[in-house]
Protein backbone atom coordinates (compact mmCIF):
# COMPACT_ATOMS: atom_id res chain seq x y z
CA UNK A 1 0.00 0.00 0.00
CA UNK A 2 3.05 2.44 0.43
CA UNK A 3 2.64 2.91 -3.56
CA UNK A 4 4.92 5.69 -3.35
CA UNK A 5 8.05 4.26 -1.57
CA UNK A 6 10.18 1.67 -4.33
CA UNK A 7 13.25 -0.47 -3.68
CA UNK A 8 15.88 2.13 -4.23
CA UNK A 9 19.13 2.60 -1.55
CA UNK A 10 18.93 5.08 0.12
CA UNK A 11 20.86 8.57 -1.12
CA UNK A 12 23.06 10.16 0.62
CA UNK A 13 21.13 13.32 -0.19
CA UNK A 14 18.31 12.09 2.60
CA UNK A 15 19.57 13.59 5.02
CA UNK A 16 18.92 17.32 3.36
CA UNK A 17 15.79 16.18 1.82
CA UNK A 18 14.43 14.60 4.88
CA UNK A 19 15.44 18.22 7.27
CA UNK A 20 13.41 20.12 4.45
CA UNK A 21 10.31 17.85 4.15
CA UNK A 22 10.31 18.22 8.16
CA UNK A 23 10.63 22.07 8.11
CA UNK A 24 8.27 22.00 4.99
CA UNK A 25 5.38 20.27 7.22
CA UNK A 26 4.96 23.42 9.57
CA UNK A 27 3.97 24.73 6.08
CA UNK A 28 1.81 22.41 4.47
CA UNK A 29 -1.85 22.86 2.94
CA UNK A 30 -4.50 21.39 5.68
CA UNK A 31 -5.13 19.06 2.49
CA UNK A 32 -3.50 17.26 0.20
CA UNK A 33 -6.90 16.65 -1.65
CA UNK A 34 -7.39 17.26 -5.54
CA UNK A 35 -9.87 20.41 -5.06
CA UNK A 36 -11.82 22.41 -7.60
CA UNK A 37 -9.97 24.86 -9.60
CA UNK A 38 -6.77 22.73 -8.75
CA UNK A 39 -5.06 21.35 -12.91
CA UNK A 40 -7.03 18.29 -13.92
CA UNK A 41 -3.99 16.85 -15.25
CA UNK A 42 -4.68 12.87 -16.89
CA UNK A 43 -8.11 13.09 -14.81
CA UNK A 44 -11.64 12.54 -16.64
CA UNK A 45 -14.85 12.41 -14.59
CA UNK A 46 -18.13 10.52 -14.11
CA UNK A 47 -20.56 11.19 -12.65
CA UNK A 48 -23.17 8.23 -11.51
CA UNK A 49 -26.08 9.99 -9.49
CA UNK A 50 -27.02 9.10 -6.04
CA UNK A 51 -25.22 6.53 -4.55
CA UNK A 52 -27.57 4.32 -2.06
CA UNK A 53 -25.08 3.10 0.79
CA UNK A 54 -25.18 -0.28 3.13
CA UNK A 55 -25.56 2.14 6.20
CA UNK A 56 -28.83 3.44 4.58
CA UNK A 57 -27.71 6.67 3.91
CA UNK A 58 -27.66 8.15 0.30
CA UNK A 59 -24.90 10.03 -1.26
CA UNK A 60 -26.03 12.70 -4.00
CA UNK A 61 -24.78 13.06 -7.25
CA UNK A 62 -21.21 10.54 -6.93
CA UNK A 63 -18.60 11.44 -8.89
CA UNK A 64 -15.36 9.21 -10.05
CA UNK A 65 -12.06 10.52 -11.19
CA UNK A 66 -10.73 8.20 -13.78
CA UNK A 67 -7.74 7.71 -16.24
CA UNK A 68 -7.26 5.54 -19.11
CA UNK A 69 -5.13 4.08 -21.31
CA UNK A 70 -5.14 2.08 -24.59
CA UNK A 71 -8.47 1.70 -26.91
CA UNK A 72 -11.47 0.33 -26.00
CA UNK A 73 -12.25 -2.32 -28.85
CA UNK A 74 -15.46 -2.11 -30.73
CA UNK A 75 -16.89 -5.18 -29.26
CA UNK A 76 -15.69 -3.43 -25.80
CA UNK A 77 -14.47 -6.66 -24.55
CA UNK A 78 -10.85 -5.42 -24.28
CA UNK A 79 -11.45 -3.61 -21.03
CA UNK A 80 -9.20 -3.98 -17.91
CA UNK A 81 -10.01 -2.56 -14.28
CA UNK A 82 -7.27 -1.58 -12.22
CA UNK A 83 -8.21 -0.93 -9.00
CA UNK A 84 -5.46 1.26 -6.57
CA UNK A 85 -4.95 0.59 -2.97
CA UNK A 86 -5.34 2.93 0.04
CA UNK A 87 -3.01 5.24 -0.69
CA UNK A 88 -3.28 5.35 -4.77
CA UNK A 89 -5.42 7.20 -6.97
CA UNK A 90 -6.36 6.98 -10.68
CA UNK A 91 -2.81 8.08 -11.77
CA UNK A 92 -1.66 4.34 -12.17
CA UNK A 93 0.67 5.41 -15.69
CA UNK A 94 2.43 8.86 -16.15
CA UNK A 95 4.53 11.76 -14.98
CA UNK A 96 3.64 13.74 -11.86
CA UNK A 97 3.17 17.11 -13.11
CA UNK A 98 0.69 19.97 -13.12
CA UNK A 99 -2.75 17.79 -11.22
CA UNK A 100 -0.61 15.18 -10.61
CA UNK A 101 1.42 15.24 -7.20
CA UNK A 102 3.94 12.00 -7.67
CA UNK A 103 4.60 9.65 -10.79
CA UNK A 104 2.25 6.64 -11.86
CA UNK A 105 2.30 3.79 -9.50
CA UNK A 106 2.53 0.87 -11.77
CA UNK A 107 4.80 1.51 -14.69
CA UNK A 108 6.18 -1.49 -14.75
CA UNK A 109 3.08 -3.58 -14.80
CA UNK A 110 0.78 -1.29 -16.90
CA UNK A 111 2.22 0.69 -20.47
CA UNK A 112 3.07 -0.04 -23.82
CA UNK A 113 5.01 -3.98 -23.93
CA UNK A 114 4.28 -4.49 -20.13
CA UNK A 115 2.07 -7.44 -18.61
CA UNK A 116 -0.90 -5.20 -19.21
CA UNK A 117 -0.14 -4.17 -22.53
CA UNK A 118 -1.61 -1.00 -23.23
CA UNK A 119 -1.50 -1.74 -26.95
CA UNK A 120 -3.86 -4.28 -26.43
CA UNK A 121 -5.97 -3.67 -23.56
CA UNK A 122 -8.05 -0.45 -22.64
CA UNK A 123 -7.04 -0.11 -19.29
CA UNK A 124 -9.13 2.04 -17.10
CA UNK A 125 -8.04 2.95 -13.04
CA UNK A 126 -10.66 4.84 -11.32
CA UNK A 127 -10.35 6.67 -7.82
CA UNK A 128 -12.16 5.29 -5.23
CA UNK A 129 -15.64 6.62 -3.92
CA UNK A 130 -14.32 8.49 -0.76
CA UNK A 131 -10.80 8.71 -2.07
CA UNK A 132 -9.45 12.44 -2.61
CA UNK A 133 -8.13 12.73 -5.84
CA UNK A 134 -11.18 13.82 -8.00
CA UNK A 135 -13.53 10.98 -6.74
CA UNK A 136 -16.57 12.20 -4.48
CA UNK A 137 -14.95 12.13 -1.00
CA UNK A 138 -14.62 13.71 2.28
CA UNK A 139 -12.88 16.72 0.81
CA UNK A 140 -15.63 17.46 -2.14
CA UNK A 141 -18.40 19.91 -1.33
CA UNK A 142 -21.29 18.22 -0.13
CA UNK A 143 -24.78 20.00 -1.62
CA UNK A 144 -24.84 22.69 1.45
CA UNK A 145 -21.63 24.27 -0.25
CA UNK A 146 -19.72 23.26 2.85
CA UNK A 147 -16.92 19.91 2.47
CA UNK A 148 -18.15 16.72 3.70
CA UNK A 149 -15.49 16.56 6.10
CA UNK A 150 -16.35 14.48 9.22
CA UNK A 151 -19.91 14.25 8.06
CA UNK A 152 -19.53 12.07 5.04
CA UNK A 153 -20.91 8.83 5.76
CA UNK A 154 -19.32 5.71 6.58
CA UNK A 155 -18.87 3.64 3.38
CA UNK A 156 -18.02 -0.23 2.92
CA UNK A 157 -15.72 -1.74 0.34
CA UNK A 158 -19.12 -3.20 -0.97
CA UNK A 159 -20.53 0.32 -1.32
CA UNK A 160 -16.88 1.33 -3.34
CA UNK A 161 -17.53 -1.31 -5.73
CA UNK A 162 -21.39 -0.45 -6.22
CA UNK A 163 -20.17 3.00 -6.99
CA UNK A 164 -17.17 1.32 -9.50
CA UNK A 165 -20.32 -0.81 -11.28
CA UNK A 166 -22.25 2.08 -11.88
CA UNK A 167 -18.90 3.90 -12.84
CA UNK A 168 -18.36 1.05 -16.23
CA UNK A 169 -21.93 1.34 -17.06
CA UNK A 170 -21.53 4.82 -17.28
CA UNK A 171 -18.78 4.53 -19.66
CA UNK A 172 -20.44 1.79 -21.21
CA UNK A 173 -18.26 -1.39 -19.81
CA UNK A 174 -20.55 -4.57 -18.96
CA UNK A 175 -17.80 -6.71 -19.13
CA UNK A 176 -14.41 -6.75 -17.75
CA UNK A 177 -11.48 -9.51 -19.86
CA UNK A 178 -10.26 -9.07 -16.05
CA UNK A 179 -10.19 -6.77 -12.64
CA UNK A 180 -6.85 -6.64 -10.96
CA UNK A 181 -6.29 -4.57 -7.91
CA UNK A 182 -3.88 -5.27 -4.68
CA UNK A 183 -4.20 -4.75 -0.97
CA UNK A 184 -7.60 -2.77 -0.70
CA UNK A 185 -7.59 -3.05 -4.46
CA UNK A 186 -7.78 -6.16 -4.23
CA UNK A 187 -10.53 -6.44 -1.45
CA UNK A 188 -12.88 -4.44 -3.92
CA UNK A 189 -11.52 -6.95 -6.69
CA UNK A 190 -13.65 -10.11 -4.82
CA UNK A 191 -16.46 -8.22 -4.35
CA UNK A 192 -16.58 -7.19 -7.93
CA UNK A 193 -16.47 -10.88 -8.53
CA UNK A 194 -19.48 -11.66 -6.44
CA UNK A 195 -21.56 -8.57 -6.83
CA UNK A 196 -21.14 -8.19 -10.31
CA UNK A 197 -19.91 -11.88 -11.73
CA UNK A 198 -21.44 -11.34 -15.15
CA UNK A 199 -18.77 -8.24 -15.57
CA UNK A 200 -15.91 -10.05 -14.51
CA UNK A 201 -13.82 -12.85 -16.50
CA UNK A 202 -10.72 -12.91 -14.61
CA UNK A 203 -9.83 -11.48 -11.45
CA UNK A 204 -6.44 -10.87 -9.50
CA UNK A 205 -6.40 -10.67 -5.77
CA UNK A 206 -3.01 -9.47 -4.59
CA UNK A 207 -2.02 -9.68 -1.41
CA UNK A 208 -5.24 -8.99 0.64
CA UNK A 209 -7.57 -11.80 2.92
CA UNK A 210 -10.97 -12.46 2.30
CA UNK A 211 -12.22 -10.68 5.36
CA UNK A 212 -9.76 -8.18 7.60
CA UNK A 213 -8.77 -9.81 10.70
CA UNK A 214 -9.05 -8.61 14.55
CA UNK A 215 -5.00 -8.34 13.88
CA UNK A 216 -5.34 -6.02 10.81
CA UNK A 217 -8.57 -3.76 12.43
CA UNK A 218 -6.37 -3.52 15.57
CA UNK A 219 -3.15 -2.31 13.53
CA UNK A 220 -5.58 0.50 11.35
CA UNK A 221 -7.12 1.89 14.83
CA UNK A 222 -4.13 3.16 16.11
CA UNK A 223 -3.86 5.04 12.38
CA UNK A 224 -6.77 6.27 13.19
CA UNK A 225 -6.27 7.74 16.82
CA UNK A 226 -3.40 9.52 15.58
CA UNK A 227 -5.21 11.17 13.24
CA UNK A 228 -7.81 12.36 15.43
CA UNK A 229 -5.90 13.07 18.30
CA UNK A 230 -3.90 16.05 16.16
CA UNK A 231 -5.28 19.35 17.76
CA UNK A 232 -5.18 20.48 14.21
CA UNK A 233 -7.95 18.10 12.90
CA UNK A 234 -11.01 19.73 14.70
CA UNK A 235 -13.88 16.73 14.41
CA UNK A 236 -12.57 16.98 10.47
CA UNK A 237 -13.64 20.61 9.52
CA UNK A 238 -9.86 22.05 9.46
CA UNK A 239 -10.37 22.76 5.17
CA UNK A 240 -10.38 26.40 5.97
CA UNK A 241 -7.08 26.55 8.24
CA UNK A 242 -3.93 28.53 6.10
CA UNK A 243 -1.36 26.44 5.62
CA UNK A 244 0.69 25.32 8.16
CA UNK A 245 -2.53 25.15 10.42
CA UNK A 246 -3.91 21.32 8.93
CA UNK A 247 -3.88 18.10 11.04
CA UNK A 248 -0.49 17.32 9.10
CA UNK A 249 0.95 16.14 12.53
CA UNK A 250 -1.81 13.42 13.07
CA UNK A 251 -1.55 12.33 9.31
CA UNK A 252 2.23 11.98 8.81
CA UNK A 253 2.47 9.92 12.19
CA UNK A 254 -0.12 7.70 10.56
CA UNK A 255 1.80 7.24 7.38
CA UNK A 256 4.58 6.46 9.19
CA UNK A 257 2.93 3.62 11.36
CA UNK A 258 1.26 2.40 8.46
CA UNK A 259 4.91 1.70 5.90
CA UNK A 260 5.56 -0.48 9.16
CA UNK A 261 3.01 -2.95 7.90
CA UNK A 262 3.66 -2.00 4.45
CA UNK A 263 7.65 -3.03 4.98
CA UNK A 264 10.03 -5.87 6.50
CA UNK A 265 12.48 -6.00 9.25
CA UNK A 266 15.08 -7.84 7.06
CA UNK A 267 14.29 -4.67 4.85
CA UNK A 268 14.64 -1.98 7.28
CA UNK A 269 17.28 -3.85 8.95
CA UNK A 270 19.81 -4.04 5.70
CA UNK A 271 19.29 -0.59 4.39
CA UNK A 272 19.36 1.40 7.23
CA UNK A 273 21.61 -0.65 10.13
CA UNK A 274 22.14 1.23 12.83
CA UNK A 275 23.55 4.47 10.60
CA UNK A 276 22.34 8.03 11.67
CA UNK A 277 21.99 10.96 10.13
CA UNK A 278 24.39 14.01 10.02
CA UNK A 279 27.13 14.39 12.22
CA UNK A 280 24.82 14.70 15.42
CA UNK A 281 24.90 11.12 17.87
CA UNK A 282 21.18 10.41 18.53
CA UNK A 283 22.41 8.80 21.85
CA UNK A 284 21.81 12.05 23.45
CA UNK A 285 23.17 14.19 21.20
CA UNK A 286 20.28 15.37 19.29
CA UNK A 287 20.91 13.48 16.37
CA UNK A 288 18.46 10.97 14.60
CA UNK A 289 18.69 7.59 13.24
CA UNK A 290 19.09 7.09 9.61
CA UNK A 291 15.57 5.21 9.79
CA UNK A 292 13.79 7.82 11.78
CA UNK A 293 14.70 10.28 9.50
CA UNK A 294 13.81 8.22 6.30
CA UNK A 295 9.74 7.95 8.40
CA UNK A 296 9.72 11.33 8.88
CA UNK A 297 11.18 11.87 5.15
CA UNK A 298 7.66 10.42 3.26
CA UNK A 299 5.33 10.88 6.27
CA UNK A 300 5.27 14.51 5.64
CA UNK A 301 5.81 14.11 2.14
CA UNK A 302 2.09 12.09 2.30
CA UNK A 303 0.75 14.81 4.04
CA UNK A 304 0.96 16.86 0.69
CA UNK A 305 -0.82 14.49 -1.34
CA UNK A 306 -3.53 13.35 0.88
CA UNK A 307 -6.62 14.20 2.80
CA UNK A 308 -6.70 13.51 6.86
CA UNK A 309 -10.87 12.58 6.38
CA UNK A 310 -10.20 10.58 3.64
CA UNK A 311 -7.44 8.77 5.04
CA UNK A 312 -10.26 7.50 8.07
CA UNK A 313 -13.01 6.95 5.37
CA UNK A 314 -10.58 4.60 3.50
CA UNK A 315 -9.14 2.83 6.17
CA UNK A 316 -12.66 2.12 8.02
CA UNK A 317 -13.64 1.03 4.75
CA UNK A 318 -11.09 -1.60 4.53
CA UNK A 319 -12.11 -2.50 7.82
CA UNK A 320 -15.78 -3.59 7.08
CA UNK A 321 -14.02 -6.25 4.54
CA UNK A 322 -15.40 -9.40 4.76
CA UNK A 323 -17.05 -11.55 2.32
CA UNK A 324 -19.08 -13.93 3.31
CA UNK A 325 -20.73 -11.43 5.82
CA UNK A 326 -24.07 -12.30 4.79
CA UNK A 327 -23.61 -15.04 2.49
CA UNK A 328 -22.84 -17.61 4.60
CA UNK A 329 -19.67 -16.98 5.70
CA UNK A 330 -15.99 -16.75 3.88
CA UNK A 331 -16.11 -20.24 2.11
CA UNK A 332 -20.02 -20.63 1.02
CA UNK A 333 -19.05 -16.65 -0.53
CA UNK A 334 -15.51 -17.90 -2.25
CA UNK A 335 -17.08 -21.03 -3.64
CA UNK A 336 -19.89 -18.83 -5.61
CA UNK A 337 -16.99 -16.97 -7.36
CA UNK A 338 -17.00 -18.38 -10.93
CA UNK A 339 -14.09 -16.12 -12.42
CA UNK A 340 -10.55 -17.45 -13.31
CA UNK A 341 -8.45 -16.22 -10.55
CA UNK A 342 -4.97 -15.00 -9.52
CA UNK A 343 -4.59 -15.08 -5.74
CA UNK A 344 -1.01 -14.07 -4.82
CA UNK A 345 0.43 -13.72 -1.71
CA UNK A 346 3.98 -12.54 -0.64
CA UNK A 347 5.98 -14.36 2.25
CA UNK A 348 7.16 -11.64 3.59
CA UNK A 349 4.18 -9.51 4.37
CA UNK A 350 3.47 -8.63 8.21
CA UNK A 351 0.25 -6.98 7.18
CA UNK A 352 -1.84 -9.41 5.67
CA UNK A 353 -0.23 -12.56 5.70
CA UNK A 354 0.02 -15.50 3.62
CA UNK A 355 -2.96 -17.05 5.49
CA UNK A 356 -5.53 -14.79 3.97
CA UNK A 357 -4.05 -15.73 0.52
CA UNK A 358 -4.64 -19.49 1.11
CA UNK A 359 -7.94 -19.41 2.41
CA UNK A 360 -9.46 -17.74 -0.61
CA UNK A 361 -7.41 -19.85 -2.92
CA UNK A 362 -8.41 -23.20 -1.41
CA UNK A 363 -11.79 -21.84 -1.32
CA UNK A 364 -11.99 -20.70 -5.43
CA UNK A 365 -13.29 -23.25 -8.17
CA UNK A 366 -11.04 -21.83 -11.28
CA UNK A 367 -7.54 -20.27 -10.38
CA UNK A 368 -4.27 -20.62 -12.58
CA UNK A 369 -2.14 -21.80 -9.67
CA UNK A 370 -3.99 -24.76 -8.29
CA UNK A 371 -5.05 -24.58 -5.16
CA UNK A 372 -2.53 -22.91 -3.43
CA UNK A 373 -1.76 -19.19 -3.79
CA UNK A 374 1.17 -18.16 -5.89
CA UNK A 375 3.93 -17.29 -3.63
CA UNK A 376 6.03 -13.99 -3.94
CA UNK A 377 9.03 -14.20 -2.32
CA UNK A 378 10.56 -10.52 -1.32
CA UNK A 379 12.26 -9.23 1.38
CA UNK A 380 9.74 -6.00 0.62
CA UNK A 381 7.18 -7.08 2.86
CA UNK A 382 3.66 -5.69 1.86
CA UNK A 383 5.05 -3.28 -0.73
CA UNK A 384 6.30 -6.10 -3.14
CA UNK A 385 3.11 -6.22 -4.98
CA UNK A 386 4.49 -2.36 -6.51
CA UNK A 387 7.80 -3.34 -6.44
CA UNK A 388 8.47 -6.71 -7.99
CA UNK A 389 7.71 -6.11 -11.24
CA UNK A 390 9.03 -8.62 -13.18
CA UNK A 391 7.47 -11.77 -10.88
CA UNK A 392 4.17 -9.60 -10.47
CA UNK A 393 3.82 -9.21 -14.53
CA UNK A 394 4.70 -12.92 -15.00
CA UNK A 395 1.98 -13.59 -13.14
CA UNK A 396 -0.56 -11.15 -14.38
CA UNK A 397 0.32 -12.21 -17.74
CA UNK A 398 -0.35 -16.05 -17.21
CA UNK A 399 -3.70 -14.95 -15.68
CA UNK A 400 -4.58 -13.02 -18.80
CA UNK A 401 -3.35 -15.91 -21.06
CA UNK A 402 -5.73 -18.45 -19.37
Amino acid sequence: MDWQTTAETVPASIVPEARAAHQLASRAPATGAWREGDPVGDRRFARIGALALESGQELPDVRIAYETWGELSPGHDNAILVLHALTGDSHVLGPSGPGHASPGWWPGVVGPGRAIDTDRWFVVAPNVLGGCQGSTGPASVAPDGVEWGARFPFVTIRDQVAAQVAFARELGIERFAAVVGGSMGAMHVLEWALMAPDAVERIAVLAAPAAATADQIALNSVQLEAVRSDPAFRGGAYYDAPDGEGPTRGLALARRMAMLNYRTPIELNHRFERSWQSDLDPLGGGGRFAVESYLDFHGNKFTRRFDANSYLVLTEAMNSHDVGRGRGGVAAALDRIEATTLVLGIDSDRYFPLDGQREIASALRRTVHGEQPAVLGSDYGHDAFLIEDAAIGGWISRLLAA
